[in-house]
This record gives structure tokens, sequence and C-alpha cells, in this order.
């Protein structure tokens, strides 16, 4: 794979010498050899330096790790409304921790950092590329059909992008949006490439890659590379209503393991006409079951305990001017029914109260309650956006409704975000601190605070886009 990619990256740099930037839809008069048709074809390109630092609680382990990536797409022109489009990307670690070693205190191994590279692979440096797309595109702007390997985003799979390279899939999906205010989706995906990993995985194999916390009896969860989940099967229709009104309805069946349905609505109003300033309000109901025996018919080597089931609420309601700043409280509950759970290699929490670097999911009996603040200036160059918020967790001996040990946290958050123009308009830049403070018990146990509380991370993002 290797040279291929190689050659493509070769290939690819040549397009853009020669690439014209203007799309058709098919074969031009103008092209006299094959070759005219494909130097039509949309050549793209991303390089990322993300750098990574966690100051974890005194007597732990700090850890730091600088990332590089480049990769090279194309798409080629339309013919007949078909396309076909692909893409590859490579990651050098230019200086880390050792990300392999186990804390001296609590045992336990690096959480953040090593997943700039291949938590599968902690001590590869250079050999971290991966094959992202390579699809069959058929369909206009409006709506499409896609086959093969592909970038993705859904509630509950989607980019994350808190790492170096996103999570996609393989599968079908299509996009219909000919009715005006409607748009609906649908997949069938057969394999999934997390982030964080430079591999393709069947639906069940990708399930328990990153660590996979407790059972409900205490024990060491068995389910990685135990689950038998062959595809699975996402729904979505999204409505607009009135301009202020939208509402989504979702459904997640994963063959053999588990159904999430998700109902949400959204109502942003102007309430200052001559200001400008609309009011932000939503609602988001999460609904789980168990499907068969959760994945496998041994209890400890299942992902969703067969019979279980999970009830999530969230609330949002604030005020936004704009492109010039909002504001929003945020409030979620995870009932006491059951953990709300959604493998962590296939995306982020859905929840108005979700926080970049901490997630909420494999718990119940959950209350999180959070504020955020933005503001854009420079002319929309700068964003600046404060967050903070508590997180009340069961206990972390409470392995029932807290399958990852996690004590209750106070988070706080700052993102900055710079779009320059001029000659630089395709970089933007990111600096995020994260600070979590420990509100819960751990019972003087290190493995219950490393890389989970009385820590501090700090991320510096560079993206290039050409």
């Amino acid at each position: 794979m290797r040279i291929l990619f190689t050659i493509f990256l070769i290939l690819g740099f040549y397009g853009l010498t020669v690439a014209n930037p203007f799309e058709q839809d098919s074969i031009s008069k103008k092209d006299s050899t094959v070759g005219d048709f494909f130097r039509r074809g949309n050549f793209y390109g991303h390089s990322r330096y993300f750098f990574m630092s966690t100051d974890n609680a005194f007597g732990l382990d700090d850890y730091f790790a600088n990332a590089f990536g480049l990769g090279i797409g194309y798409e080629t022109p339309k013919f007949k409304n078909f396309s076909v489009g692909i893409s590859g990307y490579f990651i050098y670690n230019l200086g880390s921790s050792d990300l392999k070693k186990s804390d001296s205190l609590s045992g336990l191994p690096n959480r953040y950092e090593v997943g700039l590279f291949d938590v599968e692979n902690p001590n590869n440096h250079a050999d971290l590329d991966r094959l992202e797309d390579l699809y069959l595109r058929y369909g206009n702007e409006r709506s499409f059909i896609r086959l093969g390997k592909q970038h993705f985003n859904s509630p509950f799979i989607n980019p994350q992008d808190g790492r170096m390279r996103p999570t996609l899939v393989e599968g079908i999906y299509t996009e219909w949006n000919e009715w005006k205010n409607w748009k609906f989706h649908n997949s069938l995906i057969w394999d999934i490439s997390p982030r964080s990993t430079v591999r393709w995985y069947s639906v069940g194999e990708s399930m328990g890659i990153y660590p996979a916390g407790l059972n409900p009896d205490g024990t060491k969860s068995g389910y990685a590379g135990n689950i038998e989940s062959k595809w699975l099967l996402i729904t979505g229709v999204q409505r607009t209503i009135a301009q202020s009104l939208k509402v989504q309805i979702w459904n997640q069946l994963v063959d053999n393991v588990f159904n999430t349905a998700l109902f949400q609505a959204d109502w942003n109003p102007k309430v200052l006409n001559k200001k400008s300033v609309y009011l932000v309000s939503g609602a988001q109901f999460i609904f789980q079951n168990s499907v068969n025996k959760g994945g496998n018919s041994n209890p400890s080597k299942t992902y969703f305990q067969h019979g279980a089931q999970t009830n999530v609420f969230s609330f949002r309601l604030g005020v936004e001017k704009k492109k010039k700043w909002s504001g929003s409280v945020n409030f979620t509950q995870i009932s006491n029914d059951g953990r709300y759970l959604m493998p962590r290699e296939w995306g982020r929490d859905p929840f108005y109260t979700f926080m970049p670097r901490e997630r909420n999911e494999g718990f119940s009996g959950v209350k999180a309650l959070n504020a955020k603040f933005s503001w854009i200036t420079l002319q929309e160059k700068l964003r600046i956006e404060i967050s903070a918020g508590r997180f009340i967790l069961p206990d972390v001996k409470n392995a029932e409704a807290n399958k990852y040990a996690m004590p209750s946290y106070d988070q706080f958050n700052l993102e900055i975000q710079y779009h320059p123009g001029g000659l630089l308009r395709d970089f933007n830049f990111q600096f995020l601190v994260v600070h979590k403070s420990r509100l819960g018990e751990v019972y003087d146990t290190m493995r219950f605070v490393h890389n989970k509380v009385n820590m501090t991370m700090y991320n510096l993002v560079l993206n290039f886009h050409f």
C-alpha cells in the first residue's frame, strides 16, 4: 500500500499543476485525450500539525506529542452524473513522550496523545498511512448516492476533529434533497476505520479497539474481538419549518447488537429585529435498546447487555447575534435505566452539553450542566469560545452505572480559532486549553485520577487546505 500511496502522491502533485479549477459535467469537446478529461478533475490536499500536551496531577506522568500529516485526494469530472473519488493520508510522529509506557503510580497507559497516531501500535512513529476515500458517486449537487470508502457524518458516527484524522466508513450512503426544506439520509455500513487507527475493520471488530472499560458486574469488559455484527443501518430525516424550527429524527440499527433512536428539535426565532438577535433553544431525546444478545451470548463478552435500555434527555437555551456572539446554557440527563452506550471508536456524543476532550458515554444516572459563550471578531477571522460545565456521574466503584470508573468533575475549556485572510487564507489555527478538576470520591486510588481529573491539556493545531 505504501508504494501505491507514494505513486498516488506524485501523480496528485503533478495534477495540481495542470488541473482546470472549473468543474464540467461530462466529456468536453475540448478534451482531445482521456488525460485531458481527467486533468479537469478536482485535486485537493490537507496538511496538519498537532501539538498536544497533558499536565496530570502531582506524581502522575505528564505527556506531550508532535504530529505532522499530509494527504491528497482527487475526484474525477462527472460523466453521465458518475464520478470517482480517492484520497490517502500519512502521519509522522515528530517527537513525543514514550506513549507505550504505563504510569508508575496508576499503572495506566497514555490516553490522549497516543490518539494522534495508532492506538494499536503506540511505538509506530512513521508507518502511519491510510487509504481514506475510494468511492463511486452518482447524482447531482442536491441528491446523490455514494458507494465505497468515504468520509461520513451523523449524530453517532462522525469525524470527531480532536485528533489527526477522522473516523471513516465503507458502505452505501444516499442523500435526497428534492423536496424544499426536507433532507433524507440513508446509510448501510459494513466497514469502519476509526480515528487514531490506520486499518479498516468490520463493524463488530471496530468495537473495542479503544479501552473497553468494565462489565456491569465490575469485571473487565471482554467484548473486544468478540462482537458478532456485520453491518449497521442509519436513517435520518431533517425538516425545516418556517426557517426557525428544525426537526430531525435519526435511527441507527447495529446488526445483532443494539438500536438507537434520536429525536431533536431546534427553535431559533429572531427576538430583536433591529439588532438581529436570535433565541437559541433545543430539545433532544435518545432511546436505546438491545438487539438479540447485544453482540455475544456470553454476558461477559457482550457489548449491550441483553434486555437493557437507555433514555437520554438534553436541552439548550440561549441567545445569538449571528457572526458576532452567542451564549447558551445546556443540560443533559442520562436516566438510571441503563448505560448510554456508543462505541467511542465511532464518534463523539451528540448531547448539547458535549465539551471537547471528554465524553459521557458509558454511564447511567448522569446530570450534566454547562454554559458556553463564543465571540467572533476581526471580520469573522477570530473566534473565541469559553465553556464551563459540571458533570455529576455515579460513584467510581459503581461499575453497573460507570463503565470507565470516571469520577464526577468540573471542566473548563478555552478555544481560540483564527482564519487569516490574504495569502494565508487557506490556513487556520486552533488553540484549545482543557482543565478538569475532581468532584467525586476517588478513594485515594490514582487510577481514578490519571488522565481523567485534576489535569490540564494543551492543544495547538495548524491546518493548511489546498
